[in-house]
């Protein structure tokens, strides 16, 4: 029941957990990637305002007067008859030092003239910017490009953001240099950090050439990305995606065409799948606490489902050894009460029947019994001792057929006692088979006189293998019903045990706590022990009979003695010889 119960309660749990995780994880990234786009969207706008508004300041430039009539000239010595750097070092100041963000504009006239904001000459030599790898890419018509790079100050390093453009001959049309300004982060970091991802989550822009543009880690500024692992970036113009390696980011980007740039969103997945996971522990607590709860309710639904059962267990084991006394309480309605009640009722009719029974068919058995007066030879001259075996085996396929099951084992003893007298003709048995014939009858009279009699059989184990006369105890047994409960009142308790009196005998002693005899009674009997003919009947032929078997087969010094007191009850002791065993080594008793 604990396993069904838990089956049916965790599964459905599990599986309504499972289920929610999932979806709810998928609702997540959906509002997570939703969110993160509509942020890039707004900085997407932004930052290319910014760059047009940038973008403007090196078309002024490109067209002041100045500029125009410097790329005009030629030849170095042109450049330097005219005296024109400083005008074009002057336009050059002026535009940096109007806005804070600029750092930096330089402007390479072929190989003839760098001419930039910080001194005459440039902080990164002009060979060594032809062989920086976005220099190859400027565009030839002039129309601007963005890079990323790092300026190498003789004090410092500084990562900007770079608008190159060709500069353009006004006679030929063809390109003869190019013009750079150098832009830093302060304006794209004030737009960042205006934003809020998550709580741990970042924005960063890599350009066309997969370098970063920007990066809240400005070391990496200037630096390969690496795509690898994310090769749907560099396919599609926008979209989310989840990070191989570990641990796991949820990405979301967006292409600006005008830029060339992605900006991408960083979340760490955990963070992002918090709520979910507090969803999961949720449902894993509260199917633990209903777990628990309903094995509660399962042991308390089991116990008032076992408490009666075992009841009517208990009385069922009292009524299998024949105390039809009790009744047990109906304590409800449902099935267990209508079973309990039908089993009352059932144990009453059958109470009802035994008592007919044991007044009727037992009477008439142990009147059989009777019978059996001295000799197991004259009962086998009166009737067929088989055909009184088949009619006890007969009695007992009825009764249990009956369901009267003490019935039956009062016929099973009583074919056990017949089948004693059949199995062999040898005169002697050992003490422990006489015993146990002894006891089957005394297991039936158990049945007759009830709660009247007790009896006990307390014979220690080095006489169980001696000798003696079969069929010797029954009667003296018998003989103490017959005389010693019957005309009292009361408990009558049998009691039979074994003692060494000289080296070379023992005897066998059978107590009750009957009415006892007078002293005439006991002579009477003493008497009888030699002299009556137990061929004519009459009292105490039993025990005159087993008194001259073992005069018979051990001799005179042996046999049957008795003592009595009136009201206190019999004893009597049969005398028998000792047969030493092998390792045993018995103490002498005298009583």
């Amino acid at each position: 029941m604990f396993f069904y119960s838990a089956f049916i309660v965790v599964f459905p749990l599990a599986l309504v957990g499972l289920i929610s995780y999932e979806r709810s994880s998928e609702v997540l990234e959906q509002e997570a990637g939703q969110y993160s786009r509509q942020i890039i969207e707004q900085v997407k706008s932004h930052v290319e305002y910014y760059v047009r508004d940038i973008e403007i300041n090196t078309l002024r430039i490109i067209n002041h007067p100045d500029m125009v009539r410097f790329m005009r000239m030629r030849t170095l010595e042109e450049v330097q008859q005219s005296g024109i750097r400083e005008n074009i070092e002057q336009v050059l100041k002026n535009a940096t030092y109007s806005r804070a963000d600029i750092s930096n504009i330089t402007v390479v006239l072929d190989d003839l003239q760098v001419v930039d904001v910080a001194s005459i000459n440039s902080p990164v030599p002009v060979d060594r910017l032809q062989k920086e790898y976005w220099y190859a890419d400027i565009p030839m018509d002039g129309s601007p490009k963005l890079i990323s790079r790092v300026i190498e100050w003789p004090d410092r390093n500084e990562q900007v953001i770079s608008i190159v453009r060709r500069l353009i001959s006004p006679y030929t049309l063809q390109p003869i240099g190019v013009m750079i300004m150098d832009v830093n982060f302060r304006r794209i970091q004030e737009i960042t950090e205006k934003v809020t991802i998550g709580r741990t989550g970042f924005l960063y822009i890599v350009d066309s050439q997969n370098h970063y543009v920007y990066h809240p880690d400005l070391q990496q500024v200037g630096q390969p990305s690496n795509f690898d692992h994310m090769s749907a970036m560099l396919t599609a113009d926008s979209g989310s995606m989840i990070t191989e390696d570990w641990p796991h980011k949820f990405l979301t980007y967006s292409l600006s065409p005008y830029l060339g740039w992605r900006l991408v969103t960083s979340i760490p997945y955990k963070e992002l799948t918090q709520g979910a996971n507090y969803i999961g522990q949720t449902i894993l607590g509260t199917l633990l606490i209903t777990l628990a709860l309903v094995y509660l309710l399962g042991i308390g639904f089991a116990a008032s489902l076992l408490r009666p059962i075992r009841r009517l267990h208990h009385f069922m084991k009292k009524v299998e050894v024949g105390d039809f006394s009790g009744r047990l309480e109906i304590s409800s309605k449902d099935e267990l009460g209508v079973l309990t009640d039908g089993f009352n009722k059932m144990v009453g009719k059958l109470e009802e029947l035994l008592e007919e029974i044991y007044f009727t068919r037992l009477q008439e058995t142990e009147a059989s019994l009777r019978q059996k007066g001295t000799e197991l030879k004259v009962l086998q001259s009166q009737i067929n001792p088989h055909f009184l075996y088949n009619s006890l085996e007969t009695l007992r396929g009825m009764a249990l057929d009956q369901d009267m099951d003490d019935i039956a084992e009062m016929s099973a003893s009583l074919a056990k006692l017949l089948r004693y007298n059949l199995k062999n003709d040898s005169p002697t048995v050992t003490l422990r088979e006489e015993l146990r014939f002894c006891e089957v009858y005394l297991r039936i009279q158990k049945f007759r006189f009830e709660d009247k009699l007790e009896y006990e059989l307390d014979v220690p184990e080095w006489a169980l293998d001696q000798s003696i006369v079969k069929f010797s105890l029954q009667p003296i047994v018998e003989n103490s019903m017959i005389h010693g409960i019957e005309p009292g009142v009361g408990l009558m308790h049998i009691r039979i045990t074994a003692l060494r009196d000289t080296e070379n005998s023992f005897f066998v002693a059978i107590r009750d706590t009957g009415v006892g005899m007078t002293e005439q009674q006991l002579h009477d009997i003493h008497r009888d022990l030699d002299r009556k003919d137990v061929l004519s009947g009459g009292e105490h032929i039993g025990i005159a009979n087993v008194h001259r078997r073992i005069a018979y087969l051990y001799g005179t010094e042996y046999g049957v003695s008795l003592n009595s007191i009136q009201e206190k009850g019999t004893a009597v002791r049969i005398r028998l010889p000792y047969v030493q065993q092998t390792g045993t080594d018995v103490p002498i008793t005298e009583e």
